[in-house]
């Protein structure tokens, strides 16, 4: 199952490999050398299709947890000034994924958009200390009974486009789809301090299902 958002790209890679099939074989005389390109366009493919794929994750539902937002590695977990909309200290928990993860974005907690905003910027990569503040992004805060929380999304160094589907005042479900980023990324979860956490630096996580936070 691939995502909505690499469609076209899907699309306009196999026509371009069908293509370049079909040149090398009129224009490459020599077996090897053609054999070894077609092995290069089928590694091509299928970094393109693994890139946009989108596995049904089970997510378990519960007022009470923080699911993580997306795949990857927990590289950021310390309190901070979140300066744009709660403008006090924050707990921070930050994934980092690279180019091999699913990069599907999942609502972390369900309730309501409260806030979602697209910012422009740069394209530092992922991990640097300023691509929070400087690079394309999106903030997004959703909120329950529970607990309010905002999450963003940061383009990396390769990553070129952020797609975000949530708008303020709709009603979300905890694991459904909110977004997707293109080619390597990060995602920032900012939740009140003294919230209890569930993993720990360099834990890999999964989008969707990981518990980021228990709320009891």
């Amino acid at each position: 199952m691939f995502h909505k958002e690499g469609y076209t790209i899907i699309s306009i890679t196999l026509i371009s490999i069908i293509i370049l099939v079909l040149l090398t074989k009129s224009f490459v005389l020599i077996p090897e050398i053609a054999y070894g390109l077609y092995g290069l366009y089928f590694i091509f493919l299928v970094l393109i299709l693994q890139f946009f794929r989108n596995p049904k994750r089970n997510t378990v539902i519960d007022l009470n947890t923080v699911v993580s937002p997306v795949d990857g590695k927990v590289v950021v977990i310390e309190e901070v000034f979140e300066k744009e909309y709660y403008k006090d200290q924050r707990l921070q928990v930050s994934v980092f994924m690279s180019p091999v993860n699913v990069h599907v974005t999942r609502n972390p907690i369900g309730g309501k958009v409260k806030f979602s905003k697209y910012h422009p910027g740069k394209f530092l990569v992922a991990w640097h200390p300023k691509s929070s503040e400087e690079n394309e992004r999106t903030t997004v805060v959703l909120e329950n009974s529970k607990i309010s929380i905002l999450y963003r999304q940061i383009a990396g160094a390769l990553a070129k486009r952020i797609v975000n589907y949530a708008v303020k005042d709709q009603e979300i479900i905890q694991g459904a789809d909110s977004g997707f980023i293109k080619f390597g990324s990060r995602v920032d979860v900012f939740l009140p301090i003294g919230t209890k956490l569930n993993v720990s630096l360099n834990q890999v996580v999964k989008g969707g299902e990981t518990v980021l936070a228990d709320l009891n």
